[in-house]
């Protein structure tokens, strides 16, 4: 990344500002703006989330919101209540509370002296949450909004479920959330009230696991603020991005064919990260873009930021499995619209171990019904639902996976194919439980054998009538099943094939049905279609190719311990236990400006024994800890999800420390019935 500091504006900063909502509580926001805005009023834009604006959001909030102050607008970082200096706490996510808080804060940012009164919002995973949501409620000055790695579907396209099945991911950013909404204020910025409000936190929170578990369907907690519920809502411009490694791959293409405003889409190879810190690169002069998204519509500039295609996707060339990537070879390709009239929908017959023709059916011979009921051990190396790049997270190569599963290949390419889209499977089924799920995995398959998953989905079969709305299978009877599959823009080279993978379990990434299930599937009636963008298409590029990434000068941190990321997987061929275990420590890192200590340390583990589907278990454990002289803060929390055939069990416990001495414990153990999961 190019750091910038010859930026067009000179800019002041403000650490600490209180802003005024509603109820009275005050939230703690970091304001960067131009100098002379004191005289000549500009727009303000607004990132608005929980994860403490004064040290562990610091050093990537110093590279973006400062680079854009430095180009005219006024940017405010703000923190939810009850997180980093703000008051109040944080009982779960997306709340009507939350939202009725942005709206308060864009109403004051609209009536400062340094603000126009035009206003915008911006963020990554919660903060392009907050803003979509907010913008549904169409405050008066919200003029225009930045959004990456989002869902508008909070309950069919988000970390809990998937296709209605429970996914990891759950319980991984129940982990997160439980030790984030209970870290303490800054006693150098809030002063001797910090104790007071650290403990209000602590007392007001409880496992967010729990909340999630307890809505197992599309119920009104998941419709509020699902933005798909109503896209005519939103009334301002968007611009939105995400990444083919992220777990929100599918939410840029729905806003793209839903909304009715003007609206720009990107998709790149990233995991979730904003575009110009985007791993796998390539990344991309993405700060240079929101410049001239908000010049136009804050300010009006005519600059052209419309031209070009309505979505911009990296077309990912092939690449041998790996857990990781420095980065993706492709290209980018454009469309003007999307749904795009170029990109075709092609099905093709699914036979034993074969994918047909276009348009092959059965003929004379008996179609087969072919079976599998899938090890708990298909899923280990699938990878996580959102990647983060670290620790290392990508699926690794699927044969081992494919052991385990039914395998269907087309034969060798003699061209080259490329698909743009959501690839889907219609699956013509019986299975031998009331609830059972099915994993559908695509690859690329090179003439050597490796096989690199491209995209996957998971459906659980009670819910293949209605997404959120369940009802208990008739073994033995026959269903036809969708499984709609993440979206992905990836080229099959000639010589090379395309595998299609079906599995009854896909653990850890999806937590496993009460029993395993024998999955029967009729051939010939069962189909897989592709999204082809045809070769000869032009790739209809934007007008501009994107810069090199660019932001303002980091601060300074000192890393004081070393941090550490593990990702094994472990077999006890004794006990026949599996486990996964997952390790992302950070380390103690001071930020110089503010002589804060920071540190955080996760840890994961998924388990089973043999293929007792009831032995799954899911742990997280999370040390956050703060330093600054003698003050010295810790938090520990930790979750253990596990079940029966008709129950969930969750045991957690939460714990703070002060100089290593335990001043707050508490402990929840709680069962949850299973509802068609």
């Amino acid at each position: 990344m190019r750091f910038v500091s010859n930026l067009p504006c000179a800019t002041t900063e403000e650490d600490h500002v209180t802003v005024p909502v509603s109820d009275g509580t005050r939230l703690s926001a970091r304001i960067w703006r131009p100098t002379a805005s004191d005289e000549e009023p500009v727009p303000a834009v607004l990132e608005y989330i929980p994860y403490r604006k004064g040290d562990l959001t610091a050093v990537r909030d110093s590279i973006h919101h400062p680079y854009i102050a430095g180009h005219g607008y006024a940017c405010v970082r703000v923190d939810l209540r009850g997180t980093g200096e703000s008051e109040g706490f944080l009982e779960d996510e997306y709340l009507e509370q939350e939202q009725a808080d942005a709206e308060d804060i864009l109403a004051w940012l609209a009536d400062q002296p340094w603000c126009d009164g035009n206003t915008g919002m911006m963020g990554l995973s919660w903060g392009a949450f907050a803003a979509l949501q907010v913008a549904a409620r169409q405050p008066e000055s919200l003029r225009a909004i930045v959004i990456a790695s989002f869902t508008d579907d909070r309950y069919a396209d988000d970390m809990h479920y998937m296709g209605g099945q429970l996914l990891s991911d759950n319980l991984a950013e129940a982990g997160t959330m439980f030790a984030y909404a209970t870290c303490p204020p800054d006693p150098a910025v809030v002063g001797g009230r910090w104790h007071e409000m650290w403990r209000e936190r602590l007392e007001h929170t409880e496992p967010w696991a729990l909340n999630w578990l307890r809505h197992q369907r599309r119920d009104a907690y998941w419709r509020h603020a699902s933005v798909c519920e109503d896209y005519s809502s939103v009334r301002c411009p968007v611009l939105a991005s995400s990444g083919w490694a992220d777990g929100y791959s599918n939410a840029v293409t729905r806003l793209l064919a839903g909304l009715d405003v003007p609206r720009k889409g990107l998709i790149g190879p990233w995991s979730h990260k904003f575009p110009h810190l985007g791993e796998p690169g390539p990344a991309i002069g993405y700060l240079q873009e929101v410049v001239r998204w908000w010049d136009h519509w804050l300010k009006g500039a005519d600059n052209g930021v419309m031209d070009g295609p309505m979505l911009s996707a990296w077309m990912q060339d092939s690449v041998p499995p790996s857990t990781s990537y420095e980065t993706r070879p492709g290209r980018w390709v454009g469309e003007p619209d999307w749904p795009s009239p170029h990109i075709r929908s092609v099905a093709r017959p699914l036979f034993r171990h074969r994918i047909g023709a276009d348009g092959e059916e059965c003929g004379d011979r008996e179609c087969k019904v072919l079976t599998v009921q899938s090890p708990l051990s298909v899923g280990q190396f699938a990878g996580k639902w959102a990647s983060y790049n670290a620790p290392p997270d990508l699926p690794y190569d699927q044969r081992e996976e494919d052991g385990g599963s039914l395998v269907f290949d087309s034969d060798r390419l003699t061209d080259r194919v490329e698909i743009l889209g959501s690839p889907t499977v219609e699956l013509d089924l019986s299975v031998s439980e009331p609830v059972a799920m099915v994993a559908a995995r695509l690859s690329d398959v090179a003439p050597d054998g490796r096989a690199t998953r491209v995209t996957y989905g998971v459906l659980n079969l009670a819910h293949h009538e209605t997404i959120g709305e369940p009802e208990p299978l008739e073994p033995g009877r026959r269903y036809r099943a969708t499984v709609q599959l993440n979206g992905v823009a990836q080229a099959f080279p000639p010589g090379h094939r395309i595998r299609l993978s079906l599995s009854t379990s896909y653990w850890p990434l999806a937590w496993p049905p009460p029993r395993p299930a024998m999955l029967s599937v009729h051939e010939g009636s069962s189909t897989l279609t592709l999204p082809v963008r045809p070769t000869t298409e032009p790739d209809r590029l934007p007008p501009r190719p994107f810069g090199e990434p660019e932001g303002a000068r980091p601060l300074t941190v000192t890393q004081l311990t070393p941090p550490e990321e593990r990702w094994d997987v472990k077999r006890d061929l004794v006990g026949y236990s599996s486990e996964l275990e997952i390790v992302k420590d950070r380390g103690l890192a001071r930020l110089e400006d503010t002589g804060m200590e920071v540190g955080r340390r996760a840890y994961e583990r998924y388990a089973t024994v043999a293929d007792d589907f009831t032995s799954a278990t899911g742990e997280t454990l999370w040390t956050m800890r703060f330093r600054r002289g003698d003050w010295d803060v810790r938090v520990v929390t930790h979750q253990k999800l596990r079940c029966s055939e008709k129950e969930f069990h969750v045991d957690a416990t939460l714990d703070g420390y002060e100089n290593d001495r335990r001043v707050f414990s508490r402990t929840w153990n709680e069962t949850l019935p299973r509802d068609c999961l």
